[in-house]
């Protein structure tokens, strides 16, 4: 015969045995002493809360044999019964199997017998939400006036499905969930009384893990008993980690770690090593979600929250991180678990999200990481600056105007957008601005890199594999992509060659959205954040050019009402002349000599 569980043994049998639920436990006291108890109690609360516990104390103090009291006694036989639910004055229903109306009719009868021995008959529907409208339409009028000394208590989860009209004819109390340190207490207390040997860390680990219920932090402490298997055997972390599906609080601070000194690649390798260990990956977005609410507490408040502490050491780091991320940055990085959660429910790989969402929070959305201002870097010496020429006569340092007319335009220098600062609590973003603005023009602003460089050979080999992931986002620049290549490597800086007749697609691909959905997709297949420059070559002579410039007439009208539809008029016909404007001469200055094709192009 199996014995009680934990749970059981353990639950609550007085008010003065409740913790976490003082204005219930108050109110109720109250109205024992008036005299003044309800007819219907409506409890509503998470699993786990005391809801069924609560009422059953209810039904003790009020079939006590010392009753009514505020203070059951817990061993005469009433008590007794109540607690081990074999009182005949006490009936617990379970609404989710007993919900038909043939069930509620059964209990509106046994309704009209008197008390067996107690003074009160009480009535315990659990999860009472699950009872259907026309059982709820039959049991109306008894609920609404029920026969002297009978008391129901309805106790449910979601008290959103209980009828209006149900629900206006009762008390309700709603039960608080409690905190991590409530359910620490009550563990440890378990512990003792039964000498379990476990340490505070493994106790507040199982504690973290209810989320908020009695029951089911008692169910696991259980659980890990079984799991030791030595009697009075000392339950590791270890043990906890391994039969909760946890993971250490060790391996979140690394992530977050790794975040805050921007090493995308350390943050992926401690995704690799959670998943390789089996745990829950789910789980741990969960655990890193908690961790970044105590970073966003630790920075309103300056210390770490009673509820959240747990060893000095781990106090102290969570301040730092809360420190080093800044205000800005810890908002950002739960942006990000909130998309990778959606993404997840979306049907998205959890290991592939959490890896994404550990790369881009390191990376902070810049080129920067988050929370750390912008360093510019050192500047060279300066060479002396010469000395004036004597201002020539404006009449002679005048231009011609045939020398202006024959002059070549300078083209208009490209450069790399400026990544704006990531706002931060200590206010460096401001200063790191006022730095940028400080540093000459030839000098580079930022180094664009956060991984390891790849070789030119390497960026070669996966141009084709950028040029899919930017389609998913525009037809249009993986269009124009199809046409180029990269042609050269300079640190950061990738330079991506069009055909010389292909100057209005290079202008296309720098615009800067493009540009930007680019580097992006760079970043993402090298891990490196690369500065992308295009230019037109001579030698590149690309099957995409060639097939542009020999399509003919009619393949160019088909073209363009492919890609935009519209409708074709004959030559002659008199719509046709009215609508048709003439084509004006190519010039020799156009780029594409085709009549065709505009300078708008097919894009």
């Amino acid at each position: 015969m199996s014995s009680p569980s934990l749970y059981r043994r353990h639950r609550p049998r007085t008010f003065s045995d409740v913790v976490g639920q003082e204005a219930v436990v108050r109110t109720l006291r109250n109205a024992i002493t008036r005299n003044a108890v309800h007819h219907a109690y409506l409890f509503v609360g998470s699993r786990g809360t005391g809801k069924t516990s609560m009422a059953k104390i209810l039904a003790a103090a009020l079939n006590c044999v010392n009753g009514p009291t505020t203070d059951p006694c817990g061993t005469c036989s009433a008590c007794e019964a109540i607690a081990v639910g074999t009182s005949l004055d006490v009936v617990e229903m379970d609404a989710a199997s007993n919900n038909s109306v043939d069930d509620i009719r059964d209990l509106r009868d046994s309704v009209a017998l008197a008390p067996m021995s107690g003074g009160y008959k009480v009535y315990i529907l659990d999860e009472a939400h699950m009872l259907t409208p026309a059982a709820w339409n039959a049991f109306l009028k008894t609920l609404e006036e029920p026969p002297p000394n009978t008391v129901f208590v309805l106790a449910t989860t979601e008290a959103q499905k209980i009828l209006p009209t149900v629900a206006d004819r009762c008390h309700r109390f709603d039960f608080q969930r409690p905190s991590i340190a409530q359910v620490t207490e009550v563990v440890s207390r378990v512990s003792e009384m039964e000498n379990i040997n476990a340490p505070a860390e493994v106790l507040n680990v199982v504690a973290r893990s209810a989320d908020g219920s009695f029951r089911d932090a008692l169910g696991t402490l259980e659980q890990l008993v079984t799991y030791a298997g030595d009697e009075g055997g000392a339950i590791s972390l270890d043990d906890a980690l391994a039969v909760l599906g946890v993971v250490d609080s060790e391996l979140r601070f690394q992530a977050i770690d790794a975040v805050v000194a921007g090493d995308a690649a350390a943050a992926v390798r401690t995704a690799a090593s959670i998943a390789d260990s089996g745990r829950d990956l789910r789980r741990f977005l969960d655990d890193l979600e908690a961790h970044g609410r105590a970073l966003l507490l630790v920075d309103l408040t300056d210390a770490v929250p009673a509820e959240l502490s747990s060893t000095p050491e781990d106090d102290t780091r969570l301040a730092a991180q809360a420190k080093a991320l800044g205000r800005g940055g810890i908002i950002q990085f739960l942006d990000l678990v909130s998309e990778a959660f959606t993404a997840i429910r979306d049907g998205g790989d959890a290991r592939l999200r959490l890896e994404l969402l550990l790369v881009k929070a390191a990376s902070g959305g810049n080129p920067l990481p988050i929370g750390r201002p912008q360093v510019t870097p050192a500047a060279a010496p300066k060479a002396p600056t010469p000395a004036a020429p004597p201002m020539p006569d404006a009449r002679s340092a005048a231009p011609s105007a045939s020398a202006l007319e024959s002059a070549p335009a300078a083209p208009d220098p490209v450069r790399a957008p400026t990544p704006a600062p990531m706002p931060t609590s200590s206010g460096a973003g401001a200063g790191a601005a006022a730095a940028l603005s400080a540093v000459p023009e030839s000098e580079p602003e930022v180094q664009l890199s956060q991984g390891p460089l790849p070789s030119f050979e390497e960026v070669l080999s996966i141009w084709p594999t950028v040029v899919d992931m930017v389609g998913g986002e525009s037809a249009v620049l993986s269009a124009i992509l199809a046409q180029a290549t990269p042609v050269g490597m300079y640190e950061a800086k990738v330079t991506v060659a069009f055909p010389t007749d292909a100057e209005f697609h290079r202008r296309k691909a720098a615009d800067g959205r493009y540009r930007e959905a680019v580097m992006a997709a760079l970043l993402t297949v090298t891990g490196a954040r690369l500065e992308v420059e295009y230019e037109l070559s001579e030698e590149l002579e690309t099957a995409a050019s060639v097939a542009e410039r020999n399509l003919s007439g009619n393949e160019v009208a088909d073209v363009l009402l492919s890609e935009f539809g519209g409708v074709e008029i004959e030559p002659g016909s008199e719509a046709g002349a009215e609508a048709a404007p003439q084509p004006p001469a190519p010039t020799e200055s156009d780029p594409t000599d085709d009549p065709g094709i505009s300078d708008a192009g097919v894009f």
